[in-house]
């Protein structure tokens, strides 16, 4: 082979490394920076790019994505010269290749230089309990000025947080003694609130129980009154019809002197010390008299006695008598005394 065809055979092999490797592929959320001849030529974002051999060059490469730096802590001193440490975390993203590139000679450094020397000022400002319970608010101070201060370095700061606050140890047990004492206080008023709220319940379960009660017994007389009345005029009711019967079947003489006969008898049971006759059946001398020894004298005498009233004097006491046998002597009396004053047929 002819030394001619060798060299074009070499520069073309060699032509087409140095071509391979001038050749660039951008990944997904990255930029290059280029510089051409050492100044700034151009910014490659994703894709494929071609550089010119010994003219261009990958001066740096940048991660456009959001990333995050958790700085050491850093010694502060509060208002009220407390000394401690705090412990932040920077969320950051990369907005301009170019300003990053060029704009601060070591970006992460000056924003934890930038940081501490901020939360040293804004913690300076608050005392212990402030900068305990105002997180929020110290975050949002220092994103405030750290975005600012980066953003002629192509920064943006997302967020900041304070990630520990480490007072020294005897505060630490400080804040531990308070904050027993504090959940024994609470303890306290909880015990006390329930203790308040079951006695309130207890009265008031006292408080119904008693209303039920009375409203029990007020129902109760009332349903008792209702019955009664009610029992009064069925009696009534039933007593008036008895009566309309009676003087609609228009009863003679007889029925009705029979029916006094059944009324004087029950009111001879034997218990009663003196009766009055009522006039309609004074004709019945006979058996009045009758009636009067049964209930008065004890015996029976059928010696005829005076119509009135007479005092007997050194009368002897009477002997006992039985009730049932009374009744029967007055049922027999009175049966004769009717038979006796019967109208005789014509």
């Amino acid at each position: 082979m002819e030394p001619g065809i060798i060299a074009l055979i070499v520069i073309g092999v060699i032509l087409l490394i140095v071509i391979v490797r001038n050749i660039n592929v951008v990944p997904q959320s990255n930029a290059y920076v280029i510089e051409r001849l050492g100044t700034f030529y151009a910014i490659w974002y994703n894709g494929i790019h071609v550089k010119i051999p010994f003219l261009d060059r990958v001066a740096r490469k940048v991660s456009l994505k959001e990333q995050v730096v958790d700085f050491e802590p850093q010694s502060v001193i509060t208002r009220d010269n407390v000394s401690m440490k705090i412990d932040t975390v920077v969320y950051y993203q990369i907005t301009d290749p170019r300003l990053y590139t060029y704009g601060v000679e070591s970006p992460i450094m000056a924003i934890e230089t930038l940081c501490a020397t901020t939360l040293r000022n804004i913690i300076g400002e608050l005392e212990l309990d402030s900068t305990l319970t105002s997180r929020d608010n110290i975050n949002a101070r220092i994103r405030e000025i750290l975005d600012e201060a980066t953003d002629p370095w192509g920064i943006k700061v997302k967020r900041v947080e304070l990630k520990n606050i480490l007072p020294p140890r005897e505060i630490q047990v400080a804040m531990e003694k308070q904050m027993k004492a504090e959940r024994e206080r609470r303890a306290r008023i909880l015990d006390a609130e329930g203790e308040k709220t079951s006695q309130i319940l207890v009265a008031e379960g006292h408080k119904e129980a008693a209303i039920l009660r009375a409203d029990a017994i007020r129902e109760t007389k009332i349903r008792e009154a209702q019955g009664e009345a009610e029992a009064i005029l069925a009696v009534q009711k039933a007593y008036a019809d008895s009566l309309r019967m009676l003087n609609e079947a228009a009863p003679t003489d007889k029925v009705i002197a029979l029916k006094s006969l059944e009324a004087f008898e029950k009111a001879a049971d034997g218990r009663a010390t003196k009766i009055i006759i009522p006039s309609e059946i004074q004709s019945m001398a006979s058996l009045a008299t009758s009636l009067k020894e049964l209930a008065v004298d004890g015996e029976i005498d059928k010696t005829p006695k005076a119509r009135n009233n007479v005092n007997i004097p050194n009368m002897a006491a009477p002997d006992a008598v039985d009730p049932a046998q009374a009744q029967a002597a007055l049922r027999e009396r009175a049966r004769q005394a009717l038979q006796q004053n019967a109208p005789k047929p014509q």
